[in-house]
């Protein structure tokens, strides 16, 4: 076999290998999102911390920059000073050495001014880079909140759904029906108990009260009997008068 079949044989089993690793790896994400979302925040959190460090050295370079004008206007201040003093005791030959460091030192400022300018804008993009790496970052955090919740929900609806189809309830209903069966029988009995407890009670209470207005009537007689001895005619109590009444014969017609 040639060098290049035995290398196309090579190349073709590696990228079989290569599909079926995708595919294992495409099932197992699909069974752990989590885990993907972890692995893509985790990454961006990587690439967050290393735009980080490259602003901070860009803020470095810019206050470093600053701090070199600042000291270069200052020695420029200085030159103004001394360049007029050499000029009042007629130096020529100090002040044109001054005026030609004032020059140098003019140009100087002038390039570090448009390299501060450079590296402001620079900063500028960059820290505007990191705000929106960062907004994302927390984006991606609560969208693996919101979409891992609504993933637990949908499973558990296909859980739910799944256990409906697999049963049949029509011996399960039988027994619950028979059960509400025997619940109303047992209430119905509880109401005849009710019912008849209620009407007993009814009746002891009559009693009760006819002895209660009986002991009320002797009070009162036994008052009159001794108040009013000439105009005192006993009470008769309630249930003999309606004895009374009951037992009297009824007049034949004609």
């Amino acid at each position: 076999m040639s060098t290049h079949g035995h290398r196309g044989i090579v190349g073709r089993l590696r990228d079989l290998v290569n599909g079926v690793f995708a595919v294992w790896m495409r099932e197992r994400e699909a069974e752990r999102p989590d885990a993907v979302y972890e692995r893509v925040i985790g990454e961006r959190v990587r690439q967050y911390a290393e735009l980080k460090r490259a602003v901070a050295g860009i803020l470095y370079m810019r206050n470093k920059i600053e701090g070199e004008l600042r000291d270069r206007r200052s020695e420029l201040a200085r030159l103004h000073e001394d360049i007029g003093r050499a000029v009042k005791r007629n130096d020529d030959e100090v002040a044109l050495v001054l005026i030609t460091q004032k020059d140098v030192l003019l140009q100087d400022l002038e390039r570090g001014q448009r390299e501060l300018e450079e590296v402001s804008a620079e900063c500028e993009g960059a820290k505007t880079n990191l705000v929106k790496f960062r907004a994302e970052i927390r984006n991606l955090e609560r969208e693996k909140l919101r979409m891992l919740a609504q993933l637990a929900n949908a499973r558990a609806r296909r859980r739910i759904q799944s256990a409906f189809e697999g049963l049949s309830t029509e011996g399960e209903m039988k027994a619950l029906e028979s059960v509400r069966e025997e619940i109303e029988r047992m209430k119905a009995e509880a109401k005849i108990d009710t019912d008849m407890d209620s009407g007993l009670e009814l009746r002891v209470r009559a009693i009760r009260d006819e002895a209660k207005q009986d002991a009320a009537r002797r009070e009162l007689d036994e008052l009159k009997r001794r108040l009013k001895p000439s105009l005192f005619v006993p009470a008769v109590p309630l249930h003999e008068i309606v004895t009374v009444r009951t037992e009297q014969p009824v007049a034949a017609n004609g």
